[in-house]
This record gives structure tokens, sequence and C-alpha cells, in this order.
């Protein structure tokens, strides 16, 4: 079970985590999660370069460790990079210190101030922990949640629940993921389509 938008009081809940980016200006934050990986990752950046998009791709270290050259891809496209721990690991089942230390691992081949915890779990000793390791260390969440990991949800339903809900200043998540592509590659053009019509642009995430 979950939920395309992010209900206030969660955010109120935790507000020293990133929920969404106050704008303005017409402006979409569009991030991945999981990757970098073969085939998912160069055929999102593809489609990022046909809109000129730029985006946050918060990274699994191993994968890193895995796939250097598709790492240096993103990179070389002006994205921004986040840190997603070295091996996706779930916060709430997680003791601190072990979280910590996989975080840190992942921050040997990242070297960024950005994280998103996966799943979007994480124990308030964590927060703690991670920040007074990594001053000046952002832990963003999302403001819409594109369901593109549900195996369940037809790629129609998953650009229908993005389209209602992404407004200026939302944090939207995707997921370069093998999981995730049958939807991704359906919804991530299309989206981009109708919200370029739109008047929107898309940017990366800064610390």
């Amino acid at each position: 079970m979950y939920l395309v938008k992010t209900p206030r009081l969660l955010k109120k809940l935790y507000p020293e985590l990133i929920w969404d980016v106050n704008q303005t200006t017409p402006c979409i934050y569009l991030t991945f999660d999981d990757g970098p990986i073969p085939i998912v990752t160069p055929a999102v950046l593809n489609i990022l370069k046909q809109y000129n998009a730029k985006a946050t791709f918060f990274c699994i270290g191993d994968n890193v460790r895995k796939h250097p050259d598709i790492f240096e891809a993103v990179k070389a496209g002006g994205h921004a990079i986040g840190n997603h721990t070295f091996n996706h690991l779930k916060g709430w089942k997680t003791e601190a210190q072990t979280y910590l230390d996989n975080f840190l691992q992942a921050d040997e081949l990242l070297d960024t101030t950005l994280f998103r915890p996966p799943y979007g779990r994480i124990k308030r000793a964590q927060i703690k922990a991670l920040k007074e390791a990594k001053p000046g260390l952002k832990i963003f969440m999302w403001d819409v949640l594109s369901g593109d990991f549900d195996i369940n949800l037809e790629p129609e339903a998953c650009l229908k629940g993005v389209l209602k809900y992404t407004e200026a200043g939302s944090m939207v998540v995707f997921h370069d993921s093998l999981k995730a592509f049958e939807r991704l590659e359906y919804v991530l053009p299309r989206a981009l389509d109708v919200w370029s019509k739109e008047g929107y642009k898309f940017s990366s995430l800064t610390p």
C-alpha cells in the first residue's frame, strides 16, 4: 500500500526531511532511485536529453561499483547525484550504526550531500547519525510517488497518477530499475511531453 501524493501530516511529522521544493516558477524535480544499471539508466538518460531535462539520481553504491561507466554517463549528462545507501537498506529494520556504515560505504563512491532513504523509511536516530557524520547533508523524500515499481499497476494508470498530482515544486520519484522499466519507459516521455507543453522546466536538486 502506498500513496501517490504525500500527505501534509507526514511532512509535518518529519520537518527535518525535505519533501518538496517551494517554487514560484514552474519547475518540477524528477528523481530516480536504485540505479545505475544497464539498459534502464541509459534509456532514462536518452529520454531526459530529448526534453533538456535535468534530474537527480539517488544511486545504490553497489550498483555504482558494478557499473562505473553508466554512473559516469549520469554525471556527464549534468544530473545531480544522491546517496541511496550501498545495499538499499531498510531503515526501520536496521540498527543506526549499521545504517551509517552502509551510507558511508556508498559515500566513498558518491561523495554527495544529497541522500534519500530506501523505501522512504528512516529512524530519527539514523537521521541524527547521518547528519553528524556528513555535515551539510540534506535528506530528500518526495511529493509524488509514481508507483512505477508496482508490477500490478498498468502503465496508463501510473501516468494518470503522476500527471494528476504533480505541480510546481513537486519532487517526483521514479525508479531506474528493471522492475519499474515497463511503466517507466511508458510514463516518463509522455509526462515530460505534457509538462513541457504546460511550460514546466526540469531541474536537479541542490544542497
